[in-house]
């Protein structure tokens, strides 16, 4: 008797919608592309730090339907009908922007970022370093796990777009002075000069050979805090 009575409060309406009506349904289509648009933007202005291997778009993709799967299994009043046009649209949007993308390379930069350049010839790229959200010690622990212990044994390093770091090497017999970046290695610095040797700019990573003196300014960003460099051989 429980079981008839069960059945005949079933409704069709209710499985594909939920508590809603059918006029809910144009605005699901319109609160999915506001929300693809609202986390695309969100996630290009965080950057890549958070979204390794993934590109920001692809992440984007995944949020969505990931969201849109969960919702009808857990709450009764979201129904199966609009989770339904949420994959649609979002499979859609990805389709017809993947298109774009591989038609036009600005669209392409826009949407999914561009490989910025972080080292170049031993030193920081300064001014692409401060547009991406990457701590210094987070950076440098990425080197040190590619067995990166001198900034001098770099030749470039690229962010890629889905966040991994490349890295392109001196060779052995080329590897110069750098800025060490090994744990505490930075702890020592100091603007007076007492002793000759090779030093580097904790701020910059430009190094080179200095006398004793009162205070040096480096010629590459105009400070003046130095450590003293490391000509170790990369760890392979």
């Amino acid at each position: 008797m429980k079981f008839l009575q069960s059945t005949a409060a079933f409704t069709w309406k209710e499985l594909l919608l939920g508590g809603e009506n059918w006029n809910f349904i144009p605005e699901t289509a319109l609160r999915t592309i506001i929300m693809f648009i609202i986390i695309l933007v969100g996630l290009r202005i965080l950057g890549k730090r958070g979204v390794k291997q993934l590109s920001v778009f692809e992440l984007v993709v995944i949020i969505g339907l990931g969201s849109a799967a969960g919702d009808p299994m857990f709450y009764k009043d979201v129904g199966i009908l609009p989770a339904l046009v949420v994959f649609v649209l979002v499979i859609s949007l990805y389709l017809i922007i993947t298109h774009f993308i591989g038609k036009n390379k600005n669209f392409e930069a826009l949407v999914e970022g561009k490989p910025v350049c972080l080292i170049e010839d031993g030193m920081f790229a300064i001014d692409n370093f401060k547009k991406e959200n990457l701590g210094e010690d987070e950076f440098f622990s990425e080197l040190r796990m590619k067995g990166i212990s001198q900034l001098g044994q770099v030749e470039l390093a690229i962010v890629e777009s889905g966040g991994s770091i490349s890295v392109f090497y001196y060779p052995e017999d080329e590897v110069r002075y750098g800025l060490p970046v090994l744990p505490g290695s930075l702890k020592n610095q100091q603007k007076r000069i007492t002793e000759t040797g090779y030093y580097s700019c904790v701020f910059c990573g430009y190094t080179k050979q200095l006398m004793p003196s009162q205070e040096t300014v480096c010629p590459s960003c105009k400070k003046a805090s130095w450590i003293k460099s490391s000509n170790n051989k990369r760890i392979t």
